[in-house]
């Protein structure tokens, strides 16, 4: 198609609800608008770190085993890639006010509904729907702010509301830490409750629906199977390959499996009248290169940081609280840089913040990977500010690059697939810099044990010790002598410490990649088919 609406252009009834003019007063405001959807992003945000502070209490309480627990987390990130794309495209169909309205309600009621849960069955299932309930209202988010901010705007707006998810994330820790610490473990899940209808509320008074004039009018039901089956098995596999182990057959058979069922999707999304991904989509090399380059951004930030709270918490020995706190210079750092990060892309374009954005996380991770068990918190806190300061454009930059050039009825697949992007780099680079620091640990932790002198470990022991080192935890049995404890320690600190050393330096690596990814990046020719309505 080439008319202009395909484009991206607004027709004349475009970015307003239909059969209506635009409201007066704080209805359809952008800046309100803002505000109303960063009440409904944070609940999601701040579910994806808070959650793992409570789980030992959740443990506690229901009898749940590790595997359990671990369903406690997979369970709604699985749910959450797997269908975000779809949720963007219902937003594109039927309007983004309701879609982010029905995730709001849907997410704050299984929140609820978690806290009351007397079993972990109860928990994961209600995580799951917490998944698909944040699925909704994500893309939603974006595509409510694509059509509300003029393009002169929009830059800062995703700044902000970059700068909003980065603190929740980054806040999860902290205050999930407080609430098991002086209230209990469903305090962590009832706090959405509120905040939730206190978005439902703005929601209904602010929000305006926004309906492009050549939005999708029927469903790719056999496309969103495809899609959904694939991405499904992507994440399983990641998720499992850890146990499963990379070589064996039952990890390859679900990457395969999704690698097939990609090609089936590709190929069946080029015959279908209204497909759920226009293939002609990724002709757009910005577009491609912002989706590449958010899943480069989110190995290195998601799977460097997983090891740092272990460093944290299990080498240094701080409290959960504590471990937040230090990394409250990441967290201040992406608030105040953020929006800044914003009015630059808005100036010169996304390419040298972008690029600019990599090379400090890239510095940043080789800074982290010099780390020893007796670094101080000054040092700490600068490699963590400068990877606030390098995460920061690329959350805005890559954001704006996919949503500004896709075209204006398809923002929210455009949001799905930004969101879909940092799911999928996230549990990427979770697996295999988990991979690498495993590897690196059983490569190095016999000759470091032996180098100390401590009694040789039967096959079974090693691997159990292993494990533990792999996290940071030290390997002492009940009734250890403190002498032979404190080598164990010793020797299980330094081995850890080698595996984060070399995790963060591929982590590094791959920023180094992204760097050039940048550089592919351009402006969305399409923002400007963003509302010019509203007031300013």
């Amino acid at each position: 198609m080439t008319s202009q609406t395909t484009l991206g252009k607004l027709g004349p009834g475009d970015g307003v609800p239909s059969g209506s003019a635009p409201d007066r007063g704080l209805r359809g405001h952008p800046w309100v608008t803002l505000v109303t959807v960063a009440v409904g992003v944070m609940m999601v945000a701040l579910d994806g770190t808070i959650v793992a502070i409570a789980n030992p209490a959740i443990q506690n309480d229901l009898g749940a085993s590790l595997a359990d627990v671990q369903w406690i987390t997979n369970a709604y990130f699985l749910a959450l890639a797997v269908a975000l794309i779809t949720a963007g495209k219902l937003g594109d169909r039927f309007g983004h006010r309701q879609t982010f309205l029905i995730g709001v309600a849907g997410f704050a009621a299984s929140s609820g509904a978690i806290g009351l849960s007397g079993s972990i069955g109860a928990v994961i299932v209600f995580r799951v729907f917490q998944g698909l309930f944040g699925a909704l209202l994500m893309p939603a988010a974006l595509g409510l702010l694509r059509a509300t901010f003029p393009a002169e705007k929009l830059n800062m707006a995703i700044g902000i509301w970059g700068m909003v998810i980065g603190a929740s994330t980054a806040g999860g820790p902290i205050l999930g830490g407080v609430l098991v610490e002086h209230v209990n473990w469903q305090s962590v899940f009832f706090i959405n409750v509120p905040v939730g209808i206190l978005a439902v509320v703005l929601g209904v008074l602010i929000l305006l629906d926004h309906r492009a004039e050549n939005r999708p009018r029927s469903f790719d039901i056999l496309g969103i199977v495809l899609l959904s089956a694939s991405m499904f098995a992507l994440v399983w596999a990641l998720i499992k390959a850890p146990e499963w182990g990379w070589g064996s057959g039952q990890t390859w058979l679900y990457i395969i499996g999704s690698v097939v069922g990609f090609a089936l999707f590709s190929f069946w999304e080029t015959k279908v009248r209204e497909p759920l991904i226009p293939l002609a989509m990724f002709r757009s090399v910005p577009l491609s290169a912002g989706v590449v380059l958010m899943v480069l951004m989110a190995i290195a930030f998601m799977g460097g940081l997983f090891f740092v709270t272990f460093y944290l918490q299990n080498v240094h020995g701080m409290s959960p609280v504590d471990a937040g706190l230090h990394l409250l210079p990441l967290t201040a750092m992406m608030i105040v840089a953020s929006p800044l990060a914003g009015a630059a892309i808005t100036r010169v374009g996304p390419r040298i913040p972008l690029a600019g954005g990599m090379t400090c996380t890239a510095i940043a991770m080789y800074g982290i990977s010099t780390l020893q068990t007796d670094s101080g918190s000054g040092v700490m806190s600068l490699w963590f500010a400068l990877l606030g300061l390098g995460l920061a454009p690329v959350m805005v930059g890559a954001t704006e690059v996919i949503v500004g050039n896709a075209p204006m009825e398809l923002s929210g697949v455009a949001g799905g697939l930004q969101q879909a992007a940092m799911q999928i780099g996230g549990s990427l680079g979770t697996a295999v810099l988990g991979a690498v620091m495993a590897s690196k640990v059983d490569s190095d932790l016999a000759g470091n044990w032996a180098d100390a002198g401590l009694p040789e470990l039967s096959p079974a022991q090693a691997h159990q010790a292993s494990e533990a080192v792999q996290v940071g935890v030290a390997p002492v049995p009940p009734g250890t002598p403190a002498e032979i404890a404190g080598k164990i320690s010793d020797v299980a600190h330094d081995t850890f410490i080698s595996g984060m050393s070399l995790a963060s330096l591929v982590a590094a690596g791959v920023a180094v990649v992204a760097v050039a990814v940048a550089f592919l990046t351009k402006r969305g020719d399409n923002a400007e088919a963003g509302a010019g309505m509203g007031h300013i």
